[in-house]
C-alpha cells in the first residue's frame, strides 16, 4: 500500500490526457505519417489506419493503462504483480528496455530538429532547401552531438522537475500550442495553389491504391504513433487516479493523437502538390520530407522563413513531448525496480542517452565504417527496438493478459471508473486479432530489412 500512497500521480484527467497525448504525439506523427501516406495512397491509408486505431489501438491502449493503473508500478513491476514466470519477466524487462534504446536516437532527430529551428531563426531559408545542407550537417560529428545534447538537456530539465510540476506542466502548455501551430500551418498549406489536390489525396480514399502493403504500414505506423509496448502507456497508467475514467481519457488520447497525425498530413500532403504537382518522386521521398523536401517547399513559399519557422517550433514540441514520456518510463523503473530517487535515477538515464546517442551521432561519420546488418547505429537501433523487440513486446502484454490477468481483470479495473462501452470490441481484438497482428508487423518488419518485401 505505501507504493501506492508516494507514488506520483496526474493532478486529474486532464493532466493524463495530455500527457498520455504528448506521449504519443511526436515524430512519429508529425515526421512519419505524412510520408507514410503519402507513399501508399493518401485517403486508402488513411482509412485503414483509423479502422486499425479504434480496433487493435483502443486494445492495446486500454489493457496498457488497465496494467499500470491495476498495480501502480512500471512496467517491470507491472508485470512481476501477476507472477515471475518466463513471460512476466521478459515482458516486464522487454518494456522497460525498449524506451532506454528508443530514447537516444530518437534525442538524435530531436537534434536535427533544434539545427534546423535555429537556422530558420537566423534566416537560413535558402541554404536549408540545398541537399548538401543536411548532408554537410549529418556528416559534422561535432555538429551532431552539440544538438543532440541541446535537445537532450531540454528532456531531462523536465523530468527532474517531477510528474506534476514538470510532464504534465510542460504538457498543458506544449500540446494546446501544437495544435494552434498546427493548424496556422495546415491553413497556409492548404491555400496555395494546387493544394486542394494534395487534400483530395489524403482524405479521399481511392481504392485503386489498396494493397497488403497498405494494411502493413498503416499497422506499423498506429503501432508506432500510439506509443505502444513501450513501457509509457504502462508508467503513465501508473500515474492515473483511482476515479479517473480511464476509458473516456484513452479515447480522448485516441481521437488527440489520430486528429495531429491528419493535421500533419495536412501540413505537408498539400504543400508537396502545390510544389511539385504531387510527382510520384516527392510523394515517394520518405523519410527526408521533413529535412529536404518541406525546406524546399518553404522556399517556394511567400512567408516560408516565418513558416519554416512555425514548422520547426511545432515539431520540437512534438519531439519533446514524445522524448519526455520515453525517459520518464526508464526513470519511473529505476525508481521502482532499483528504489534509487528521482535525481540518480534521472542521472543515471542522462549516461544511457549521452552514450548511446553519441553512437548514433557519430555513426554518419566518424564511425561510419560500423555497420551491422548494413545499418549504421542510429538505423540500427530503430530497427531493434521498432521491428524486433516492440512486437514481442507487446504480444507478451496480450499473453499476460490473456493467461494470467485475463480480460475479465482487465474489464474490472477499467469498469471501477469508465462504463467501458467497447467492451464487445476489446474482448474480440484480444482474443482473436491482436497477436496474429502482430505476428504480421514483426515478420513484415523483418522480411522488409531483409530486402524481401519494399515498405
Amino acid at each position: 500500500m505505501s507504493d501506492k500512497k508516494q507514488r506520483s500521480l496526474f493532478s486529474g484527467k486532464l493532466g493524463y490526457v495530455l500527457s498520455a497525448a504528448g506521449a504519443s504525439v511526436g515524430l512519429g506523427n508529425i515526421w512519419r505519417f505524412p510520408y507514410l501516406a503519402a507513399r501508399h495512397g493518401g485517403g486508402m491509408f488513411l482509412l485503414v489506419y483509423i479502422i486499425l486505431v479504434v480496433t487493435f489501438g483502443y486494445t492495446m491502449i486500454m489493457s496498457e493503462t488497465a496494467l499500470g493503473r491495476m498495480t501502480a508500478r512500471s512496467p517491470v513491476g507491472a508485470f512481476a504483480r501477476f507472477g515471475n514466470g518466463l513471460i512476466n519477466r521478459l515482458g516486464g524487462w522487454l518494456n522497460a528496455v525498449i524506451p532506454m534504446l528508443i530514447v537516444p536516437y530518437y534525442s538524435v532527430i530531436g537534434g536535427w530538429v533544434c539545427r534546423y529551428l535555429y537556422a530558420y531563426l537566423r534566416g537560413e531559408t535558402a541554404q536549408l532547401a540545398e541537399t548538401e545542407t543536411f548532408n554537410s550537417f549529418v556528416g559534422s560529428g561535432s555538429q551532431q552531438i552539440l544538438w543532440f545534447l541541446v535537445f537532450a538537456a531540454l528532456v531531462l530539465a523536465v523530468i527532474f522537475m517531477g510528474v506534476e510540476q514538470g510532464i504534465e506542466r510542460v504538457s498543458k502548455f506544449m500540446m494546446p500550442v501544437l495544435v494552434i501551430l498546427g493548424i496556422i500551418i495546415a491553413g497556409y498549406s492548404i491555400t496555395r495553389p494546387g493544394a486542394l489536390a494534395g487534400v483530395k489525396y489524403l482524405l479521399v480514399p481511392d481504392f485503386s491504391h489498396f494493397t497488403w502493403m497498405t494494411v502493413v504500414a498503416a499497422l506499423g505506423q498506429m503501432f508506432y504513433s500510439l506509443s505502444i509496448a513501450m513501457g509509457i502507456l504502462i508508467t503513465f497508467g501508473s500515474y492515473m487516479k483511482k476515479d479517473t475514467d480511464m476509458e473516456k481519457s484513452c479515447v480522448q488520447v485516441e481521437i488527440f493523437d489520430t486528429a495531429i497525425a491528419i493535421l500533419a498530413g495536412l501540413m505537408i500532403i498539400p504543400a508537396v502538390f502545390a510544389f511539385s504537382g504531387g510527382s510520384p518522386e516527392a510523394l515517394n521521398s520518405g523519410p527526408s520530407l521533413m529535412f529536404l523536401t518541406m525546406p524546399k517547399i518553404f522556399l517556394s513559399m511567400g512567408f516560408g522563413r516565418l513558416i519554416g519557422i512555425l514548422f520547426f517550433v511545432l515539431v520540437l514540441f512534438a519531439a519533446l513531448t514524445s522524448a519526455i514520456a520515453l525517459t520518464e518510463s526508464c526513470v519511473s523503473t529505476f525508481e521502482d525496480e532499483f528504489h534509487w530517487g528521482r535525481t540518480k535515477s534521472t542521472l543515471f538515464m542522462a549516461a544511457v542517452m549521452i552514450g548511446l546517442g553519441a553512437l548514433s551521432c557519430l555513426g554518419f561519420n566518424v564511425l561510419s565504417f560500423v555497420r551491422i546488418f548494413g545499418m549504421d547505429f542510429l538505423d540500427f537501433f530503430d530497427f531493434l527496438t521498432n521491428s524486433l523487440m516492440m512486437p514481442v513486446a507487446a504480444m507478451l502484454i496480450c499473453l499476460l493478459i490473456l493467461k494470467v490477468v485475463t480480460p475479465a481483470g482487465i474489464e474490472a479495473e477499467v469498469m471501477a471508473s469508465s462504463a467501458f462501452k467497447r467492451r464487445g470490441i476489446y474482448r474480440f481484438v484480444l482474443k482473436y486479432m491482436a497477436i496474429p497482428f502482430l505476428a504480421v508487423i514483426l515478420l513484415s518488419s523483418v522480411a522488409s530489412v531483409l530486402g524481401f518485401i519494399k515498405m
